[in-house]
């Protein structure tokens, strides 16, 4: 109806200003400070978070994990069993796939992440593919479903979080089912007592709170699958799944801020300009710099892992004024950071270059 704001719960793009209901959304949910990007690991006070439903509160004491389904010798492990098999330590940068969501236009209604949905965390735990292997999956096996102790209703459809995997992607050797994060326990707001880390894909496929596994042999279509998570056109268009995180870069921003509107203030002279960029497709072969729109190539680090961020310098001289920066990424199969949004119906997967103004007085 012209005119008319469509309210949170029709699913509707706006663009008016943020509702109340977003608002208590990013309250809840926190972003990682792009000042962070200076940690090759993110503490995970500062490591992004997001939470569909509450978190829950896990007694591991009578905690188990069950491994079902077309499989030859169902499982039941408590954390104490979980320990006793083989661990593994994987570096990964994880993005949500709303990151960017609220700088779209016209604006989908959701959690309104703008650009620091993201961070790189070490995850320790057990390799998801020993423990399929043990329980021996059936030959006939598709895809491999994976639900948390989190329950919730989202568009009026009530549901434990459900998210799964093809068989293939759940058998790669660096998926991981971590209890343990950056050296420490897994905390409350992470998943505790375990989660699933799928490197490389978005961060609604790394399930938190896990209570069951169970490997199927047909495709999964729980709400979160087949509704959520979906590259749309519209509200008809049936879209397709959001997997792999696409190439994106960010830049710290340099000088200091103004309290209320972050802009940046800077003295003239040199500076030395960093950032990360990370891709799920392929590792970043380039950086480059725009500078009032000259770009320049930075220089590149090698990162700590396979599926982890890679950090970039350049120096700049800043002249007094005012100038727009930003950065963007090229990976190895080719894709680059596109200049505009790219708009879809949910706001998933926006990788837009980032670009901060700063004022050199």
């Amino acid at each position: 109806m012209p005119g008319v704001m469509p309210t949170p719960h029709s699913g509707e793009p706006t663009t008016g200003p943020l509702t109340a209901e977003e608002l208590q959304l990013a309250a809840r949910n926190h972003s990682m400070p792009l000042e962070a990007l200076l940690h090759d690991i993110t503490p995970p006070g500062l490591h992004y978070l997001l939470t569909h439903f509450d978190i829950p509160h896990v007694d591991a004491d009578t905690w188990v994990l069950k491994i079902g389904g077309a499989v030859q010798r169902p499982l039941e492990l408590g954390g104490m069993a979980l320990r006793t098999r083989p661990r593994i330590s994987v570096p990964v940068t994880m993005e949500c796939a709303g990151n960017g969501r609220s700088l779209l236009l016209p604006r989908p209604l959701s959690q309104p992440w703008t650009l620091e949905a993201v961070g790189t965390a070490e995850w320790s735990g057990v390799p998801l593919a020993y423990l399929l292997t043990e329980a021996g999956v059936d030959p006939a096996a598709l895809e491999v479903v994976f639900t948390g102790i989190d329950e919730g209703i989202q568009s009026g459809v009530r549901q434990r979080y459900a998210r799964s995997l093809p068989l293939a992607e759940a058998m790669r050797p660096d998926v991981v089912l971590a209890y343990r994060m950056n050296g420490n326990p897994l905390p409350p707001q992470h998943g505790y007592p375990l989660r699933l880390v799928v490197p490389g894909w978005y961060g609604m496929a790394s399930v938190k709170w896990l209570q069951s596994i169970e490997v199927v042999t047909r495709p999964f279509d729980g709400f979160q699958q087949s509704s959520g998570y979906r590259y749309q056109k519209d509200a008809d268009d049936a879209g397709t799944p959001v997997t792999r995180i696409r190439v994106r870069s960010l830049m710290v921003p340099p000088g200091i801020p103004d309290f209320f509107t972050r802009r940046r203030i800077l003295p003239p002279g040199p500076v030395m300009l960093r950032g990360r960029a990370w891709s799920g497709e392929g590792g970043v072969e380039q950086v480059e710099v725009g500078i009032d729109g000259e770009w320049v190539a930075a220089h590149l680090d090698q990162p700590a892992g396979a599926h982890t961020w890679r950090a970039w310098t350049l120096p700049w001289v800043a002249d007094p004024g005012e100038h727009e920066l930003a950065c963007r990424a090229t990976d190895s199969t080719g894709a680059v950071q596109p200049l505009e949004q790219n708009w879809n119906y949910q706001g998933m997967g926006n990788n837009a270059v980032q670009r901060v103004r700063v004022s050199v007085e």
